[in-house]
Parts: C-alpha cells; sequence; structure tokens
C-alpha cells in the first residue's frame, strides 16, 4: 500500500471511530427525532437508545433507591439485634452445637471466647424497635424503619461479599443492582444518569468500579462516580479554547457520519456510546448544580451535619476526613433523587473492626447516625419518602467470639459472620415500624424468617415493580439475571 493509500486509510478509520466519540454529544436525541433510537427500537435484544424509559412489569411501589453501603460488616449485636446473653458468658467459650463447623476470616475457633457488649438498647417509635445507643437519631425513624435481623450470605471474606450483596454473585463482571434497575427501567432524567455513585475517603471497597458496574450488560447501565468537590465527573467541561459554539460545529459536521456508523455496523454499543456523549453535553450544567450546595437553607445544612467537626481519632479505619463528607453525600443524594436520578450508592469505608470495636464503631456511628437520620426525615417532609427506597446494609454481620489471632494483645474486636446480619429499609413501598425476622442468643443463626441476598435483591426490584424472574439478560448463550435461580420476594416487608 502506497503511503496515500495509508493516509487515506487512517483517514476513514479516524472518521468511523470518531463517529461515536465527541461528534455525537447530542446525535441520540436527534435520531430519537427520526425514530432510528426511539424506545421501540432494538438491536441485538437491547433498545437502540439503552436508556429509554421502559414500563415496569406491574406497578412500582419505588420510584427511585439511595442504598447507603457501609464497606466492612457493621456489628449486628452492638446495633440492632441486642443479646443480653453476651455479657452473662463474655470470656467464656461458646458450645459447639452453636459454633458447628463455622469457617473465620482470622479467629483462632479453638480458643476463641465470647466478646461481651457495652452497648445500651432501647425501645422506640410506636412499634417498640430495640435500637442501640449508638445510633440516637436513627433511632427516631423506627416507625418508618423494617428492620432485618435474618440476612445470611454464603461468603466470609470482603469482596466476594461485597459482590453479591451488590451484584448477586461472588464473581467479578456481574452487573450489579443499580445496573440491573437501570436495565429494567431506563432513565427518568434527561440532565443526570440514571445510576449514580458517591463514595467517602477512605480505602474504598476492594473491588473497586467492580461493585457498580454493569458487568455484561451494555456500558450505559453501569453507575457514574461522582467525585467529591465542585467538578464531579472528570472530563466534563470542554478544554480551554473549545466554545459551546465550536461544539455545536463538531456535533453538525459529524452527525452524518454518526448515522452511516450506527447503520451500518448495527453494534448496540455504537448507541450506547452516542447515549452516553449525550448525556454528558446535559450534564455539563446540570451536574455542578447538583452538587452545589449554596441554595440550600442553613436549617437543612444543620440538620445533615454539613459543617460538623470531626472528632479526633487514630486508626484511618474509623473514617477520618469523612464526617463532612458522609453528611454532603446524604444531602447530595436527596437532590439527586429529587431531580430524576433513579438510582444513587452512597459507599463508606470501613467498618472491618478487627480490633478498638469500641471507640471505632462509635466514631463511625456519629459519623452516619445524623445525616442518615436527615436524610429520611427531609424526604418524608418532601413527600418523596413513600416512593423512595433507603436501604442500610454491608456484606456480612460481625461474630459473638471475639477476634484473637495471633499477635493481637488482647481481645478488642469481633470477625466476620456471614451466618446472621442485620439491614435495613425504608419508604418505597415499605412497611416500616417492623422487625423481620430472629436470631439465636448469640446472633449466630437465624432462627425466623431467614432472608437471603437472592431474596433481598428479589424484594427490592418487585418495589420498583420488576419481576425478578423475568428481568433477564442473555449473554454467553443463556439468560441470566440478578437473583441467578433463587429467590423469593419477602411480602412480609412489602406495604
Amino acid at each position: 500500500m502506497s503511503p496515500e493509500a495509508r493516509f487515506l486509510q487512517a483517514r476513514r478509520d479516524f472518521l468511523a471511530t470518531s463517529s461515536s466519540g465527541l461528534g455525537g454529544l447530542a446525535l441520540a436525541t436527534l435520531l430519537g427525532e427520526d425514530s432510528l433510537l426511539g424506545s421501540e427500537s432494538r438491536i441485538g435484544g437491547v433498545p437502540a437508545n439503552p436508556l429509554a424509559t421502559r414500563k415496569p412489569h406491574f406497578a412500582p411501589k419505588a420510584e427511585r433507591c439511595i442504598f447507603i453501603f457501609l464497606e466492612g460488616g457493621p456489628s449486628q449485636m452492638d446495633l440492632f439485634d441486642p443479646k443480653p446473653l453476651l455479657n452473662k458468658y463474655d470470656g467464656q467459650p461458646l458450645p459447639p452445637s452453636v459454633v458447628g463447623n463455622a469457617k473465620f476470616a482470622f479467629l483462632q475457633k479453638d480458643t476463641a471466647t465470647v466478646m461481651g457488649t457495652k452497648r445500651v438498647f432501647k425501645k422506640h417509635g410506636q412499634c417498640g424497635m430495640e435500637i442501640s445507643d449508638l445510633l440516637p437519631h436513627i433511632a427516631t425513624c423506627a416507625d418508618d424503619i423494617a428492620l432485618v435481623r435474618s440476612m445470611h450470605t454464603n461468603q466470609f471474606n470482603h469482596l466476594p461479599g461485597q459482590l453479591m450483596l451488590n451484584c448477586g454473585a461472588a464473581l467479578l463482571g456481574r452487573p450489579s443492582l443499580g445496573s440491573w434497575v437501570t436495565y429494567g427501567l431506563g432513565n427518568a432524567s434527561q440532565e443526570l444518569p440514571s445510576y449514580v455513585v458517591m463514595v467517602s475517603k477512605g480505602r474504598g471497597l476492594p473491588g473497586g468500579s467492580s461493585t457498580w458496574s454493569s458487568g455484561f450488560l451494555p456500558s450505559p447501565y453501569g453507575g457514574v462516580m461522582f467525585r467529591n468537590g465542585a467538578s464531579p465527573v472528570l472530563n466534563l467541561g470542554n478544554p480551554d479554547g473549545i466554545t459551546t459554539d465550536m461544539q455545536a460545529a463538531s456535533i453538525s459536521a459529524l452527525n452524518d457520519l454518526n448515522r452511516l456508523q450506527h447503520r451500518h455496523i448495527g453494534d448496540p454499543e455504537i448507541a450506547s456510546r452516542i447515549n452516553s456523549y449525550e448525556l454528558a453535553f446535559r450534564m455539563q450544567s446540570a451536574a455542578p448544580e447538583l452538587v452545589d450546595l449554596a441554595g440550600e437553607s442553613q436549617g437543612t445544612l444543620d440538620a445533615y451535619g454539613v459543617n460538623r467537626i470531626e472528632p479526633p481519632i487514630k486508626s484511618n479505619l474509623g473514617g477520618i476526613g469523612n464526617y463532612q463528607t458522609f453528611s454532603r453525600h446524604c444531602l447530595q443524594a436527596r437532590r439527586m433523587v429529587e431531580r430524576g436520578v433513579r438510582f444513587v450508592n452512597i459507599i463508606h469505608a470501613s467498618w472491618d473492626h478487627h480490633s478498638n470495636l469500641d471507640p471505632q464503631l462509635e466514631h463511625n456511628c456519629r459519623m452516619v447516625d445524623q445525616p442518615i437520620a436527615a436524610l429520611l426525615k427531609d424526604l418524608k417532609q418532601r413527600g418523596l419518602l413513600d416512593t423512595t427506597l433507603v436501604v442500610w446494609g454491608s456484606e456480612f454481620g460481625r461474630t459473638a467470639l471475639g477476634e484473637n489471632r495471633p499477635g493481637f494483645k488482647k481481645v478488642t474486636g469481633r470477625d466476620h459472620h456471614p451466618y446472621a446480619f442485620s439491614l435495613w429499609m425504608a419508604g418505597g413501598g415499605i412497611k416500616g415500624g417492623q422487625v423481620h425476622g430472629e436470631t439465636d442468643d448469640f446472633a449466630w443463626h437465624v432462627t425466623k424468617d431467614p432472608v437471603s441476598i437472592h431474596d433481598f435483591h428479589a424484594t427490592i426490584l418487585h418495589l420498583f415493580g420488576l419481576e425478578h424472574k423475568k428481568l433477564t439478560y442473555r449473554f454467553q448463550g443463556r439468560e441470566f439475571r440478578l437473583t441467578d435461580v433463587e429467590g423469593e420476594v419477602v411480602k412480609g416487608l412489602v406495604a
């Protein structure tokens, strides 16, 4: 091939690839008007416009979700599941009949003993829900909360457990819960993503973005990371020297190329990319306004604790630098769902308290208690709680046995415990003011109304009007779903 021929070929390749790049910022709207990317058009089994709003399988109770994920495994018997016998048997081994063949991450089974608790539980609300003294603000919302004490999982290490809770499988590459909801319902906003993720400072998650990824679903269904600060999304603004008029001219020049590329190849990812850039164009003004809290009243800022002074603590695991960040995330989450964002993840690490349980748990609870309660009350006051599902949860719980790994001078923390743990839900079609499920005297085994991860996911999809057995995606020759081949809606949780 001559140099001239190579140049022309390179030029054609460049134009072909760039046709689904910056030049397609406004193309999704234009193509939608021509019915090329209309909501009814499908390519390869997925909508040509992947984020077009779609109808649920049946009337939903929830229109949006704020999922607060506390990485590490908060201690359920110190927060939500009171066990008086912990103090009675403090320092004594548990009977083998209780421990059984349980696996542990670090605990030395043969020499482990029960670890008591300093926590005081009181009844709250008309329902009389027992909640720890570490959560006085959340306790005032007891009548809106459905507390599940009977969660269980089959994963006892962090990454597999986090993938299981967020993606329904302890495997990398699976779509997250937020991605499945977005796939099922599309985007309710023209200016903002359907699925937003905010991560507090600290160590983050072992699996990183895999816990909010679209997995094998088309890429627009994945979570969009919003960073802390005035510029929430990377590369959202125009480069220096590029005006809006110049951007519009580029779009106009490449519109035909985008049309030809899409019609010629028929790849859903081309439509996905076009749609993503179109959304980015619209987000240029919407996203900065979304995270700017200047328009909020001082009363609202104070209620969420946005300007709180963080008390000192020695360990990074306790969440140094997170008090104000977490408060802002809760307030921003309310602003997001108010403006059409369908699914918001608030992620905070870490609650992995193998040692120094009491001071670190107290520090973390003081950080999250006030803003979460403010979020629930704010949503309720604005008439949004009935249609906004709020979830508080983690990958597993903690053991009644104290951490006794070699090298620890004394027992001050608890190990991972997947066999019984707690989470709660509120709003969005949830029957509040109830405790679902029970555990034994040491919060070791579920003794009543067990709820698996698949049951939990099936219930959330149900609240969104999605039948979990019908929400499927064909990949590598078979139909996949969030709940795999299991899961039942927990009807007792649904209002």
